[in-house]
């Protein structure tokens, strides 16, 4: 069947919904009409089948809502190099501007519909925008599907796989030799982000305490959240039924009198935190929540870059915008309402350390950057931080007081827009060099994932194979980029490597610890899971690695099982130690 005549096809598939909506709503009456008088059995499945019905329309126009194009193939308009460079037309270049600006209404159209259950105000509009320009730029020359971004993902993960020839990461670099002094240092460190990841887990609530407590939680909550707690003046933001609280409590194993400040307020670029007495640590921990709600998502998707001058420490840095306006929510509240006084005030030989997981990890950074020059002896701990946050600058600047802590192949931690171009273009290339159908890279990708077995050997441009074995690719590359774009010019050349890059890198705050699983003959989860630790470099993040735990690495609980588990394995090391140099203690 010839392309042209699929667009007539899929409008005569629209024009047939109507009668479907139409059979549905005649079902739905019939269903609900009592009068009826007709066997149990025929009633039951015809239930099941208006059921049915509804359920495949209602997401029919979810997909087509948010999927469709409206601009279709004018979405993007790519001026030939001279004239790119030189716009003497100025009907041109309003063209540009109109396809631009269309582009950019559609993409906020998208983020409003998915964010119509929050209360939006003039931030909520400013990020919409903000947002939308960054997905515009960023789908602008390519139009793929969801299935080609999945078979592409599978491509890439098997060719991956087919590229490692150790168990350990192909990309790790060492920062330090492995001498006593290194391990010794990285050995201290785990044990206090064992610790502190305790915090920066409580400081999720109760979705986080019923995630890893799912039998137990609700009724340990019901028996205590009605207890002890701080006064009312000590909590911001909304604790139904104290859950939050109890939940805090439970997680840290603090007592309501540790607690020195605690909000649950949230917005976007304002997020939830907590300041309490760590009396173990002799710390003044400031626990910053990562991703829980739409506003969260919002301030991660503000990903531009703004200027961050610190007087005394440096010219000036790029950050994470959005990010950094919650650092900043969170300074004010700390320095201006005086909480850090207070705080000070009743334990003034405490050190301060904040502390944070995901989104909170990057607030956490860039607050304990504006807290530096106030407090020279702060330290703040980084759990799965996102990895476009900082300018190398200013990264190299945290080293002396930030450390980040990264299991596995974390995505969010490669999360950079421009790791996300490179994605891009390693999607395209691998997609459109490759000649099986797409039906059978999505089937055997998923066989593979699930069950594991060896990568099946699609052709692709990866393996040096002649250009004979791709005559027919699976998709062509007109179908997949704008001529002229980035990506087009991907396939042929890395010219891409040359030219000035559209985003600037951003980086990993602070020294990196990075933890990965030991080889195991089995590919599914494991009880029995072994983990190893070692300093590592900021360039090990610089691509983004497809793997089934690429999500699961970076959920809280599992990084501090990993931290958990390493922390016992050294005091077992320590124990065996002292055993030997003392006999008789045995």
């Amino acid at each position: 069947m010839h392309l042209k005549s699929l667009p007539k096809i899929l409008y005569t598939r629209l024009l047939l919904y109507f009668p479907e909506f139409i059979w549905a709503v005649v079902g739905a009456v019939w269903v609900s009409d009592n009068s009826v008088q007709c066997e149990k059995t025929v009633i039951n499945g015809i239930i099941v089948t208006v059921i049915a019905s509804w359920i495949i329309i209602i997401f029919t126009v979810i997909g087509v809502v948010i999927v469709f194009d409206p601009l279709g193939g004018k979405k993007t308009f790519y001026l030939p190099d001279g004239v790119s460079r030189n716009l003497e037309s100025s009907q041109s270049g309003q063209l540009l501007y109109n396809v631009k600006s269309s582009a950019t209404r559609v993409w906020e159209k998208r983020i409003r519909l998915l964010c119509c259950c929050i209360v939006q105000d003039d931030d909520h509009r400013v990020a919409f925008t903000s947002i939308a320009e960054l997905f515009r730029n960023y789908f602008s020359d390519t139009d793929l599907v969801p299935s080609d971004i999945a078979a592409g993902l599978i491509l890439l993960h098997q060719e991956q796989d087919k590229m490692e020839n150790c168990p350990k990461e192909p990309e790790e670099v060492l920062c330090h030799s492995p001498s006593s002094l290194v391990t010794d240092d990285l050995d201290v460190e785990l044990e206090n982000a064992a610790h502190y990841m305790l915090f920066a887990a409580a400081a999720y609530g109760w979705p986080y305490y019923v995630y890893t407590n799912p039998y137990t939680a609700l009724c340990k909550l019901n028996g205590d959240c009605c207890r002890n707690r701080p006064t009312d003046s000590d909590i911001t933001g909304s604790d139904r039924h104290n859950f939050h609280f109890g939940s805090i409590l439970k997680i840290t194993g603090l007592q309501y009198r540790d607690f020195i400040h605690i909000s649950f307020h949230n917005k976007i670029y304002e997020i939830p935190f907590f300041v309490a007495l760590d009396h173990k640590k002799e710390a003044i921990v400031v626990a910053v929540r990562g991703t829980l709600s739409f506003e969260d998502i919002l301030t991660d998707l503000s990903a531009d870059c703004e200027d961050l001058t610190l007087e005394d420490v440096l010219e000036n840095g790029f950050v994470h915008k959005g990010i950094t306006q919650a650092a900043n929510y969170i300074y004010r509240k700390l320095i201006n309402d005086g909480i850090l006084n207070q705080a000070f005030t009743i334990a003034p030989e405490y050190k301060l350390v904040i502390v944070g997981h995901s989104l909170g990890g990057g607030t956490a950074s860039i607050l304990a950057i504006m807290l530096r020059n106030s407090f020279p002896t702060l330290r703040c701990y980084a759990f799965s931080p996102p990895g476009g946050l900082l300018s190398k600058s200013l990264a190299d600047y945290t080293k002396h007081f930030i450390v980040s802590v990264i299991v596995g192949k974390d995505l969010v931690a490669r999360l950079s827009m421009p790791n996300m171009e490179d994605l891009k273009r390693r999607i395209v290339r691998i997609v459109a060099n490759c000649n099986r159908p797409k039906y059978q890279i999505l089937l055997r990708g998923c066989w593979y994932e699930v069950f594991g077995g060896d990568p099946d050997d699609f052709p692709t441009e990866l393996d040096g194979r002649s250009q004979d074995a791709l005559r027919q690719p699976l998709l062509a590359e007109e179908s997949l980029m704008v001529h002229r774009s980035p990506s087009y010019n991907a396939l042929e050349e890395e010219s891409h490597l040359n030219s000035p890059p559209q985003y600037p890198h951003l980086y990993l705050p602070g020294k990196i610890i990075h933890i990965v699983e030991e080889c195991s003959s089995r590919r599914l989860c494991s009880s029995d899971i072994k983990y190893t630790a070692r300093w590592s470099n900021e360039t090990v993040f610089s691509s983004i690695l497809i793997s089934p735990k690429m999500i699961t690495d970076h959920m809280p609980d599992v990084v501090l099982k990993a931290l958990n588990s390493l922390s016992q394995e050294h005091g077992s090391c320590l124990s065996c130690q002292t055993r030997e140099y003392n006999p008789s203690a045995v």
